[in-house]
């Protein structure tokens, strides 16, 4: 077993809990980490649930809590208690300038600031308050509420403040468009068919909300919303001609026969309902719940109706109310949370801690999606599942993601014990496997990239192609089974992994912050799958995490990143998720006994807090680059931990 792969493993076989660290480096940086590992499994240990699985808060910028305090007013649910807790978090996450940033040290953002704005004035702030004046002076000076994206301006319509000329044209009629048409919903990923169909319904029906208390912020926009001539900006020739076919669509609305019409929007009912996945929420993430409980109420389902009572108690799931704080999650992450903690846990080789990563896996089993009518089934009709979400539930939409991690961590625990789970797993990832080789998280051939050109799609996220992070995850566990069934998917995947690294020598990281996190996810995969046929591109990548290393020891990358690319790997001062990830490709590339580890190992056990943790404040993943960002809390518990486990591990083989 080479050195990658046994990195890969990281199995209770590998180190014994009384082991002790031997290394080249000197005896107190092999000591500190030793406590560092000790402390950080008691954390681990304590924050398991009772029956066996991890979960973490999950924090989204300010756009979430701002838009439940709207949902609430939407509905006529108003909640002063609740929206005066909100908005003191809102409040203190306000910049100085009076703008809201979509992560940590980010620059204002129009839409969240405006979307911040008005929840505050609706949960009874008063727009000539300090903080108000300000962030009104920021908003007009940077173009006023009407050039706000388009989901801001949905918002805006709803409640009356803009038009519905400023929103795209989004009938209800688009779900009788045939599956191999321009634009269709098996075009676009799942989280934006979610979102959109109740949308259609809402766009269908000019939905208007309550606004009890007739709230509006008029005196946020530079023009007068009904003199706006020009709602939309020409991005591309492309996007140019959408627009045209958008207006002629608008202008001859009038024409669709009203049956057909009503047969449009049940269908879409239809379609959400048929997706509303319990307490978990439809999609099982925020902005599609939303839409879905006001859909349900513009179709005149009545207040007290079970479907009205589910679609309010998944959205209140997500509200994280604490002493210090109140704010909403995006979602929840439980499956992730779970098999990245077993996988820190079982790098250890404590024998408490792979116990209890057992616990966690166990708990994972049941939670597979064996036999569901998923989206999936769409493209790959005889395709059996075997995927896990990223949620509690979610069955229509497993996560590839999580399903090659989850089955990674369980063939590293014990590959007889969870056999039939790891078997479904992989046929279940083959069988996703797209055209270029590579994977996206929840779909295949998600890449009709023109779709990004609609009016609507101002946001760029509107499809799911496949990525490096996922397929290196996909390779990672095809590289570990060694089982022929599989050989064709791994050589594709990994001919598609080396043709997607940056000249640099990294590879861009979709769904954690950045480059960093896609070279981590890179190495580890094309370690596993042979160090010695995939050593040129590992040696340039090891060159690029080691240019980047700070000079604390750390590594630290911000999210300008995505808007930058010239400052990969760098940006920030040393965070301990990002460093976890650095020292765990370091180590996946036979570097483990570098300075470079040594230095890094040490940064880790200094900044440990004395929970075992490290605190940090820092946004750790994107939603979507350069729209929607994200703050894992469970990153600064494993990350850090299973990358000192490893480093151990590797000294211990010096």
């Amino acid at each position: 077993m080479n050195t990658l792969t046994e990195t890969a493993t990281a199995t209770a076989k590998t180190t014994p809990a009384d082991a002790s660290v031997s290394s080249p480096a000197d005896d107190g940086t092999a000591t500190s980490v030793e406590a560092a590992l000790r402390r950080g499994i008691e954390r681990l240990l304590a924050d398991q649930q009772t029956d066996g699985h991890w979960i973490y808060e999950l924090e989204a910028d300010c756009t979430i809590p701002a838009e439940y305090i709207c949902y609430l007013h939407y509905m006529d649910e108003r909640d002063p208690a609740l929206e005066a807790r909100i908005a003191k978090f809102l409040l203190e996450s306000q910049a100085e300038d009076g703008s809201w940033p979509l992560f940590h040290g980010g620059n204002g953002d129009l839409s969240c600031t405006v979307k911040a704005y008005f929840a505050l004035k609706l949960s009874g702030r008063d727009e000539n308050d300090e903080p108000m004046l300000r962030a009104r002076r920021w908003i007009l000076d940077h173009g006023g509420a009407e050039r706000t994206n388009v989901f801001t301006r949905i918002l805006l319509a709803w409640f009356e403040q803009v038009p519905w000329r400023a929103v795209p044209y989004i009938p209800a009629e688009i779900m009788l468009l045939p599956r191999r048409f321009l634009f269709s919903l098996d075009r676009i990923s799942y989280w934006s068919r979610t979102v959109m169909v109740p949308l259609f319904v809402l766009y269908s029906l000019r939905a208007r909300a309550a606004n009890p208390t007739g709230t509006g912020i008029r005196e946020c926009f530079v023009e007068a919303p009904e003199s706006v001539r020009k709602w939309f900006e020409v991005r591309s020739p492309l996007n140019r001609m959408f627009l045209w076919l958008e207006a002629l669509g608008r202008h001859t609305e009038w024409m669709i026969p009203r049956r057909l019409h009503r047969h449009a929007l049940k269908r879409a009912e239809q379609w959400f309902i048929e997706r509303l996945n319990g307490l978990d929420g439809l999609g099982a993430i925020f902005p599609a719940m939303v839409n879905a409980s006001i859909a349900l109420k513009e179709l005149g389902y009545r207040e007290d109706h079970p479907l009205r009572i589910q679609t309010r108690d998944a959205l209140r799931g997500l509200i994280v109310d604490e002493p210090e704080r109140t704010y909403v999650q995006p979602c929840v992450s439980p499956v992730w949370d779970t098999g990245l903690a077993a996988l820190a846990l079982d790098a250890s080789g404590e024998s408490e801690a792979v116990q209890a990563a057992g616990r966690g896996l166990d708990w994972l089993v049941e939670r597979q999606i064996t036999d569901a009518p998923g989206d999936w089934r769409r493209a790959r009709p005889g395709l059996a599942g075997g995927g896990w979400a990223f949620q509690y539930r979610n069955d229509h939409y497993p996560d590839l993601d999580d399903t090659a991690m989850v089955a990674w961590a369980m063939h590293a625990h014990d590959p007889e014990r969870y056999r039939t789970a790891v078997e479904r797993a992989a046929v279940w990832l083959a069988g996703m496997q797209s055209s270029n080789g590579g994977f996206g998280a929840f779909d295949i051939d998600n890449s009709a990239e023109y779709l990004n050109e609609i009016p609507f799609a101002d946001h760029g996220a509107l499809l799911d192609p496949p990525t490096a992070d996922v397929s290196a995850r996909c390779l990672t566990l095809f590289a570990l089974l060694e089982d022929s069934r599989f050989q064709r998917e791994r050589e594709r995947v990994r001919r598609y992994l080396l043709a997607e690294q940056e000249p640099d020598g990294s590879w861009f990281g979709r769904w954690g912050t950045n480059y960093i996190y896609g070279t981590w996810s890179a190495l580890v995969a094309l370690g596993a799958d042979g160090a010695e046929r995939n050593r040129e591109a590992m040696t340039r990548a090891v060159a690029f995490l080691e240019a980047c290393q700070n000079a604390d020891g750390g590594w630290g990358e911000g999210n300008q990143t995505y808007h930058d690319p010239d400052q990969a790997g760098t940006g920030s001062c040393s965070r301990a998720f990002q460093t976890g990830w650095a020292l765990l490709g370091l180590i996946a590339a036979g570097r483990g006994d570098s300075p470079a580890v040594h230095r890094g190992a040490e940064y880790l056990a200094r900044t440990q807090s004395e929970r075992g943790d490290w605190p940090d404040p820092w946004f750790t993943a994107p939603g979507f680059p350069r729209v929607f960002y994200l703050k894992y809390h469970g990153y600064s518990r494993y990350f850090p931990l299973w990358a000192l486990a490893a480093a151990r591990r590797s000294w211990q083989r010096t």
